[in-house]
């Protein structure tokens, strides 16, 4: 049976069977040290006659246990037997086996299959699939359920712009920009809370080290809420959970990269300000007057949030109505809506929708919509729907600002953006 290289401390002494990839080798003389790489980390070989392999080469060896102090973990492998399960060529495009921050971003990612072998890079989502089973574990100790939406749509609730194309048959549809229409009508069926984890596409032409094109977004829809404080409210339980777990399953993870997450008593501290306080605090710290929250106003709201409340997140709510989507509830000239920034990036666009069907059909013709264009859609409310609200937490930005990562892309598998369809 075979044994992973973090179980090597239970079988000292003991003939065991380990397989991976051969990471390293040490060529000492008359004994040869091989650093062998399983999904559990790294045990060290000893053999006395040099293998005749290459790096990356996969072996399954076998061999007794005993302890070292200076082997990873304090125990190795004294080889008696290994087994070439599949040799690999010696041409690796780059090194797997040394300091990772020495790569750019650009090599990183042009050789994507051989960068995912390097463990600092593989850690990264190690702890992303750690934040995905925390967050579902969170929303269904709070009675939601888990929806999967379809990513082919025939109109985008969101407007028409920002969509890609897709030929279906005899016909045109788009990939979704969020299930933000499947989570109404799933409220509205009585399911009343809804999350979903799931792929978003944004046809947006950025360059930049926070976008994507294609995105997995942790959605949240319930119903039967008053404002959007309410929701405010449920992603710092969101958070909270998410951050406790993360530091409980994974500090070895947040040590490589040097990274932290807030603690519990900062999370309920997030401070709430109103977009045009936002701008205010914005403009006093830069000694000009802002009319839009940019990159850099984000980065500095959360700056002021650690200075006066201990944690660099903030909530900003009351947006402008022309800045937020046809159903966003509005609030006289502006909406009951927020976005959540986090270590000086926005994380999280949410906000309370309009439930009422009579003020969803005085509100599409403002923004250039029509009742016929969003039949369905429309359908949600002429039947009754609850009061309701709901957002979008980008999956690889929360993870990007927990690891203190520079590019977003280096937080997703294989990032999608105007120049990388492969691999």
């Amino acid at each position: 049976m075979r044994t992973l290289a973090a179980d090597l401390v239970h079988h000292d002494g003991k003939l065991v069977e380990v397989s991976g990839w051969i990471h390293r080798i040490r060529d000492m003389g008359k004994i040869n040290f091989l650093l062998l790489r399983d999904r559990s980390g790294i045990a060290q070989l000893v053999l006395e006659e040099k293998p005749e392999i290459s790096l990356e080469t996969v072996v399954t060896v076998k061999g007794m246990v005993a302890a070292n102090e200076k082997a990873p973990g304090g125990y190795e492998v004294q080889v008696t037997e290994i087994a070439v399960l599949a040799p690999a060529a010696p041409d690796l495009p780059i090194p797997v086996n040394q300091d990772a921050d020495k790569l750019g971003i650009e090599a990183v990612l042009d050789n994507r299959i051989i960068s995912l072998r390097i463990p600092k890079i593989r850690s990264i989502f190690k702890l992303q699939a750690g934040i995905v089973d925390y967050f579902g574990e969170h929303m269904r100790s709070e009675g939601f359920t888990e929806i999967k939406s379809s990513k082919l749509i025939g109109s985008g609730t969101e407007g028409g712009t920002g969509l890609f194309t897709v030929e279906y048959f005899d016909t045109r549809v788009f990939l979704a920009q969020s299930p933000q229409f499947y989570k109404q009508a799933m409220v509205s069926s009585g399911m009343e809370r809804v999350f979903e984890i799931g792929a978003a596409y944004r046809a947006e032409k950025h360059e930049t080290n926070r976008h994507l094109n294609e995105y997995v977004s942790l959605d949240v829809e319930m119903g039967f809420i008053e404002s959007e404080h309410d929701l405010m409210d449920i992603e710092v339980r969101i958070l909270k959970h998410i951050f406790a777990r993360v530091k409980e399953e994974h500090q070895d993870v947040l040590d490589l990269y040097g990274a932290d997450v807030p603690e519990p008593e900062a999370t309920e501290n997030i401070p709430r300000i109103s977009h045009d306080e936002a701008k205010k605090i914005i403009s006093d710290r830069l000694g000009r007057k802002v009319f839009e929250i940019s990159p850099e106003g984000e980065r500095v709201v959360c700056e002021w949030a650690m200075e006066e409340y201990g944690i660099d997140a903030v909530f900003v709510h009351s947006f402008p109505r022309k800045k937020r989507p046809f159903y966003t509830y509005p609030d006289g000239q502006k909406t009951k809506s927020f976005d959540l920034l986090f270590r000086g990036l926005e994380i999280t666009t949410g906000g309370k929708r309009i439930n009422e069907y009579g003020m969803l059909l005085e509100t599409l013709p403002k923004f250039g919509l029509t009742e016929e264009g969003l039949k369905d859609y429309c359908t949600i409310f002429k039947y009754g729907c609850p009061p309701h609200g709901g957002f979008a937490i980008g999956l690889e930005r929360l993870t990007q600002k927990i690891l203190g990562l520079s590019n977003v892309k280096e937080a997703s598998l294989f990032p999608r953006d105007r120049k990388r369809i492969t691999p």
